[in-house]
């Protein structure tokens, strides 16, 4: 969904939560939410309330206050890079002209949120979405201008 300030929206999770307290369960959501701009801009969020709603405006106003810019050299990334953080590990790299977005769960709402169009990636840890989200968020970050 495109906002008026023109960002990108995808919610990656929701998950219910609970927690034992004297008076019974005390449930709440934590929705993560990747946001971008389509060029060159993209943001992680983690929002956490009572009902769903909050949670998701909490995430995206998080995602969009720390954003990040992303080198995109001919509608690519600049280099390949493997990162592994915590027991997430993935491996991003460059692809030419018109292969498109070869990237799987997650990763694949990060880099469409960036607004790059052709790469190739492959997570190789762990199955977390949430783990691998924040990989892929750091891996970007870490990308350098050639």
């Amino acid at each position: 969904m495109i906002n008026g300030d023109e960002f990108v929206e995808k919610v990656i999770s929701v998950n219910r939560v609970s927690k034992k307290t004297s008076g019974g369960n005390k449930i709440g959501f934590s929705t993560l939410v990747v946001v971008g701009n389509k060029k060159g801009r993209v943001g992680v969020g983690l929002g956490k309330a009572v009902d769903v709603a909050s949670s998701i405006r909490k995430a995206s106003s998080y995602a969009k206050k720390h954003m990040i810019d992303v080198p995109i050299v001919k509608t690519s990334i600049p280099h390949e890079i493997r990162l592994k953080l915590g027991a997430a590990k993935i491996f991003l790299k460059p692809a030419p002209p018109g292969t498109g977005i070869r990237a799987g769960g997650s990763i694949r709402a990060v880099i469409e949120a960036a607004g790059i169009k052709n790469i190739v990636s492959k997570i190789l840890g762990t199955d977390n979405k949430a783990s691998n989200v924040y990989a892929a968020f750091a891996a970007l970050k870490k990308l350098k201008k050639v």
